[in-house]
């Protein structure tokens, strides 16, 4: 999809120097991510059961952090700072893994690594909203959820090849991700400014019942549709599950993330641009669409090849949709609540994701996977009910 050059180049540095951060922080994250469980299992020693207890906790950990760090940003009227500690935590986790000599090190550093995500995630869309444009922010959102999910496939691809030129030296590797960490706290701190604070605004507690009252019922209808659309996804690791099951070989296990992270890096920022222009629950419809049509290719695909394609069009739902969800949710909540609004988002769809996530677990062993695909799809349709009952009773933009 062509996009005019004109639109890039009136979207301000900010929120290119904050898609840098990402796309940095992402490839330092994804080398050690694509490679820990393995390593975990084949040089700690490590259970299966300790890897999926670890994962848990960590994610369940970034989840409560992010509304405590949005609530927060909203109090101070400042994000930049909690964004550069939840960058630097992150950068700072990196050498655990290197030297680590078992799995409470390996926990302690992933949860460290977590905490950071959670730390900087509410404050930084807070801030892209802050800083871009209300006219360009659709497009300023894709723009940085584009970079971010370059470094999210650039990031298993460095570690394939350097697991096959260092002879599958894995702490070796680990080093090398601590160098990206570092380079995106050093970007955002020379890199980003932030907006001044509006004179005489007065900061309160934003979890006050007056406060939460502001967010108003557009905003909760947001969360409510967020939280129906994470029910509809689970996590990306029953794609790989599912492909390896179609005759993928194991050493090639990463590739699955890269294909899906190579669509939505180059179609998050287009439809991001869309979002300025036509109606968001009629484009979350169409996502929804293309969901519906990857869970059933990979429900239906008895070959890797075919698998492959159910794995892109997942991520071509992904770039039409998250950096939309993004969009609705800094339309909806008033400037000084926006930290705060993304964090209780993001817990409500997260916890919507692990529950998901859990179901389709269950599925899986209890049914197998083609039945796990296929009441993916049952709830997608759920959820489109429930947008087009919402632009009935209220016609979208």
């Amino acid at each position: 999809m062509n996009v005019p050059a004109s639109t890039l180049r009136q979207i301000p540095s900010g929120i290119w120097m904050l898609g840098c951060v990402s796309l940095l922080m992402d490839i330092s994250s994804e080398i050690i991510h694509s490679l820990l469980p393995v390593f975990m299992v084949t040089t700690l020693g490590a259970s299966a059961l300790a890897v999926g207890l670890i994962e848990g906790a960590a994610e369940a950990t970034a989840l409560i952090v992010k509304v405590f760090s949005g609530v927060l940003s909203d109090y101070l009227g400042k994000r930049k700072a909690l964004a550069v500690l939840g960058y630097a935590l992150g950068a700072l986790s990196k050498p655990l893994f290197a030297i680590a000599p078992g799995v409470g090190t390996v926990m302690t550093a992933r949860l460290s690594d977590r905490i950071g995500k959670g730390i900087r995630g509410a404050p930084r869309d807070a801030l892209v909203a802050d800083i871009a444009p209300a006219h360009l922010r659709g497009a300023a959102f894709g723009l940085r959820q584009a970079l971010d999910t370059v470094g999210a496939f650039l990031g298993p691809l460095i570690a394939i090849v350097l697991m096959y030129l260092w002879a599958n030296n894995f702490r070796a590797i680990f080093w090398v991700a601590v160098v990206p960490g570092i380079l995106s706290v050093a970007v955002l701190v020379l890199g980003v400014r932030e907006p001044e604070p509006q004179a005489g605004a007065k900061r309160t507690t934003p979890i006050q019942r007056a406060s939460l009252a502001r967010l108003g019922p557009a905003y909760w209808g947001v969360v409510a549709v967020g939280t129906a659309f994470a029910l509809a996804r689970f996590s990306e690791a029953f794609l790989i599950l599912r492909v390896q099951q179609t005759g993928l070989p194991l050493f090639m296990a990463p590739l699955v993330l890269v294909a899906m992270n190579l669509v939505y890096a180059l179609t998050a920022y287009p439809f991001g641009k869309l979002a300025d222009r036509y109606s968001h629950a009629r484009l979350l419809v169409a996502g929804l669409v293309v969901l519906i049509v990857a869970d059933v290719v990979l429900a239906l695909g008895t070959h890797w090849a075919v698998s492959l394609g159910g794995v892109a069009l997942w991520g071509l739902h992904m770039g039409m949709t998250q950096g939309l969800l993004a969009t609705m949710v800094a339309g909806a909540a008033p400037p000084d609540l926006r930290g705060t609004a993304f964090g209780v988002f993001n817990l409500a769809s997260g916890l919507a994701l692990l529950v998901a996530s859990a179901t389709a677990g269950w599925l899986w062993d209890r049914f197998g996977a083609a039945f796990t695909f296929h009441a993916g799809a049952g709830f997608c349709v759920l959820t489109i009910a429930l947008l087009l009952y919402r632009l009935r009773a209220r016609p979208a933009r």
